[in-house]
């Protein structure tokens, strides 16, 4: 079976949404790596938690708590957090600011650690994600789930799209759409075969579209599944 082109993709999710301006509304600009190497570790280890504390929970309880996530983890400052004492992360367990999930607590004060050290050795963690090439996000999404904590799987996709690298999104409609065009993985692509199949197709798609995988991911989604009235925001990738 022959892989179906992007420009078919692109084709189909226009006639869902209503034509060419339409669908452009609805995907976001290409991610500029320049504000990726701006951004301070002191974010990234907040999005980093902040991915881990929504895995397996309602993403708006978290949402509405942070601010007091923010004060508990100290600005989520790498160094601070790092000298801190067991007793320090032991009182976080029954703090009220937050989600009270002793491991989750855990893993960002291994992330810390994690940011810390890539940081000293690349001057930011920004900077270090920024100058990861585009053609490997699954290089680097194992890279995250081998020396982070909790940061494997969809966890590291949605922390990629939240920082500004240019990543695909693994949901549901976008797997569907990447089975219908042609591709052979999983219902849930995990295995390191599907995901270097998925890897690289979208390195092909981004040549013929010349769109960012953000673009081409939220594209996918749109182009299959149900046809959501968008007046109402959905989170379809």
């Amino acid at each position: 079976m022959a892989i179906k082109s992007f420009a078919k993709i692109h084709k189909r999710a226009a006639e869902r949404k209503g034509g060419e301006e339409a669908l452009a509304r609805l995907v976001s600009r290409a991610p500029d790596p320049s504000e990726l190497k701006m951004l301070g570790d002191d974010r990234i280890l907040a999005a980093m938690a902040k991915c881990i504390f929504r895995s397996g929970f309602v993403w708006r309880i978290i949402d509405h708590k942070w601010p007091g996530f923010e004060a508990a983890f100290l600005e989520f400052q790498p160094g601070p957090l790092c000298f801190q004492p067991d007793e320090f992360w032991h009182d976080l367990a029954s703090d009220t600011r937050i989600v009270r999930h002793a491991q989750k607590i855990r893993a960002v004060h291994a992330n810390a650690l994690f940011v810390q050290d890539i940081a000293a050795e690349h001057g930011s963690f920004g900077a270090f994600l920024a100058a990861w090439p585009q053609e490997d996000q699954v290089g680097l999404m194992a890279f995250l789930s081998k020396r982070g904590s909790r940061l494997g799987g969809a966890t590291g996709q949605y922390l990629l799209r939240m920082v500004g690298w240019d990543a695909f999104v693994l949901s549901r409609d976008v797997v569907a759409a990447i089975r219908e065009a042609g591709i052979d993985v999983a219902d849930m692509p995990t295995s390191k075969g599907d995901l270097a199949k998925i890897q690289a197709q979208f390195n092909i798609w981004r040549k013929q579209s010349g769109l960012s995988g953000v673009q081409m991911s939220r594209i996918l989604a749109l182009s299959i599944g149900e046809n959501y009235d968008q007046t109402v925001s959905q989170e379809a990738d």
